[in-house]
């Protein structure tokens, strides 16, 4: 049987961390060494991005992140459009070994609000 992409991401969201703009804020300031990754396309990267966002797109997030984030304590917070390939970036990285991971699950346009 096919999953439809809303049953990947569902799944996904179920064995990840996924936070809300407020809860992003808080983690992002409280850390040194935090890193906001956006799994966008790079079309979209180049129209509008966040200040302090790594763009990474979710297809080569497995080949590019070791050299964003060499520790696996590092914090990464994930973000996209809306939520989906976030929170499916996200499952690839605690897949990966990475331990203190978040899905930014909101809409771009709500994001850029408040990280600018």
């Amino acid at each position: 049987m096919i999953k439809s992409a809303d049953e990947l991401i569902n799944r996904a969201q179920k064995h990840i961390s996924c936070v809300d703009i407020a809860s992003a804020k808080e983690l992002y300031d409280s850390e040194e060494n935090a890193v906001i990754i956006d799994v966008r396309e790079v079309n979209s990267t180049d129209k509008s991005k966040l200040k302090e966002s790594i763009n990474i797109s979710r297809g080569l997030i497995e080949m590019k992140i070791s050299k964003v984030c060499p520790a696996p304590d590092t914090l990464i917070l994930t973000h996209c459009g809306g939520g989906g390939r976030a929170s499916l970036s996200a499952l690839t990285l605690k897949q990966m070994g990475y331990t203190n991971v978040y899905a930014i699950t909101a809409k771009y346009e709500d994001i850029k609000k408040v990280f600018g």
